[in-house]
């Protein structure tokens, strides 16, 4: 099984503070996952001035900022990303981010990202699509809310524009921050692999680290998830994502799934059970003194550890057979 690429969230759980940044990336890089990412857009191009805020976004969210003063407040700077971006190179995690405009899609490509991420709310953008297929070599293109028509549609729009169908990963997800469990529907991931042969993965907003953890096991080969320093802090995205130590229980337990799935499929003793053959198993051996020439009976012969002698896989085979030498009790038997 190939390694799961995992993608920490940072997204916005920086709250604007270029400390509070940093000690998202030390989390990140302390938990091993592959890439820590953040959010770059231009409030002014990405949102209305008169636009409402998610029903989750007001629930954790205690001012009355509408979506364009929260997300303004949210805005990273050019200089902003390059320190980022210096600061994962120098904590050796790869530095990602979601453009979710033309113009930042362009400064990412500028600032030397090789990977784009589509969000879910721009999957019905055939302009911005196209501009990822253009600037972006290797794309991964989230599909919560979608059907599978709208997914298939965006897919052929990458294709159309540029790009290949080996570089592109999709991911299932469902954009409710927390996601209940009953809306997960986690097979839809197999949907669209089935639908269109593509390499599949997974965006997670549930609460804990389980269905991300199956995800791996149904073979997603990317893994998304949001992580903060506190739930509780003040912002849009905290009450749905990972802490630090939720974090690295996760990437730990999706490195021991591959792991777990490594192996040949075929049934067939590992060398770490090997060993254990001749303790847990039985072998043939006498119940009493059995003496040279004695008919070997079900009286006489009983099945005890260890598994060393004749199996008892051939006990029809040894009763009725002659004893060539004398037997103690507990002795094991030889024909």
């Amino acid at each position: 099984m190939s390694r799961t690429l995992i993608i920490a969230e940072a997204g916005v759980n920086h709250n604007g503070d270029m400390d509070l940044a940093k000690k998202l990336i030390d989390a990140a890089a302390e938990a091993n996952v592959d890439y820590v990412k953040f959010q770059t857009f231009k409030s002014d191009k990405l949102v209305t001035k008169s636009a409402k805020r998610a029903a989750y976004q007001d629930e954790n969210t205690q001012n009355k900022d509408s979506q364009y003063e929260m997300l303004k407040k949210l805005e990273l700077t050019d200089d902003d990303h390059v320190f980022l971006k210096n600061y994962c190179n120098e904590k050796g995690i790869k530095f990602l981010s979601t453009g979710f405009d033309l113009d930042s899609l362009v400064y990412l490509n500028e600032l030397g990202i090789k990977l784009a991420k589509v969000p879910s709310g721009e999957i019905t953008n055939l302009p911005y699509l196209e501009k990822i297929a253009e600037l972006f070599p290797e794309i991964i293109l989230s599909t919560g809310m979608a059907d599978m028509q709208e997914v298939e549609d965006a897919y052929n729009a990458l294709i159309k524009a540029g790009a290949k169908h080996e570089n592109i990963t999709i991911l299932h997800c469902n954009t409710e921050y927390p996601t209940p469990m009953k809306d997960v529907n986690l097979k839809a991931m197999l949907h669209i692999q089935d639908r269109l042969n593509v390499s599949v993965g997974y965006s997670d907003h549930t609460l804990g680290i389980e269905v991300p953890i199956a995800a791996v096991s149904l073979g997603a080969k990317v893994i998304e998830k949001h992580f903060t320093l506190d739930r509780s802090m003040e912002g849009p995205d905290h009450r749905a994502s990972l802490e630090p130590e939720e974090l690295k229980q996760m990437v730990s337990s999706m490195r021991n799934i591959e792991a777990a799935l490594s192996g040949s499929g075929l049934k067939a003793p590992s060398p770490s059970e090997s060993k254990n053959i001749s303790v847990a198993r039985k072998s043939l051996v006498a119940a009493k003194e059995i003496k040279q020439g004695e008919i070997f009976t079900e009286e006489n012969l009983a099945i005890k550890r260890p598994g060393t002698g004749i199996s008892p896989m051939k006990w029809y085979e040894v009763i009725g057979k002659e004893a060539k030498k004398d037997f103690d009790i507990d002795e094991i038997i030889e024909l």
